[in-house]
């Protein structure tokens, strides 16, 4: 596990671990990494010192450096290097925007989203958008009775 310094677009520090490098790489490309503090997506990693896992069974910290933590200097403030490229930055904004604008002027119907559906195809009750949950197989029996469904793009807080 590797845990890394983050900071994103409006400089909000902070820390997350990750199994590797290119798993932070693929998570962050895919906008599953973001701010705690304002919720950014446009995170990137931030200078910090490697960890360095010790041999000796001694103490965690030799008492030479420890009197001069005090006068260690900080890291210098870096720019978060983003991992999505500026036509992905805009994919992305225009599918929470999708999403707002279905969650906004839709019906949530939860769990009974299927049910639902069929209810609205079959005409047994008015005609309205809904949005709600369905397993996989639940959206293929959908499309398999010609019920006209597709997934909604996850929200901005919608992390791991």
């Amino acid at each position: 596990m590797i845990r890394y310094t983050l900071v994103c677009e409006a400089q909000h520090g902070f820390e997350s671990w990750f199994p590797s490098s290119d798993s932070f790489d693929a998570q962050a490309a895919r906008g599953l990494v973001s701010c705690p503090v304002c919720g950014s997506v446009r995170v990137g990693k931030s200078m910090m010192a490697p960890s360095v896992a010790r041999t000796d069974r001694g103490s965690r910290t030799p008492p030479a450096l420890s009197s001069k933590v005090g006068s260690i200097p900080a890291a210098p403030h870096t720019t978060p290097q983003l991992a999505l490229t500026e036509p992905e930055q805009r994919l992305r904004a225009l599918m929470w925007a999708m999403r707002e604008a279905v969650t906004r002027n839709a019906d949530d119907v939860g769990t009974r989203f299927p049910e639902e559906a069929r209810r609205i195809h079959y005409g047994e009750t008015e005609t309205r958008a809904i949005y709600g949950e369905a397993s996989l197989d639940e959206a293929r029996a959908l499309v398999d009775e010609g019920i006209a469904v597709a997934p909604l793009p996850p929200a901005s807080d919608d992390r791991h």
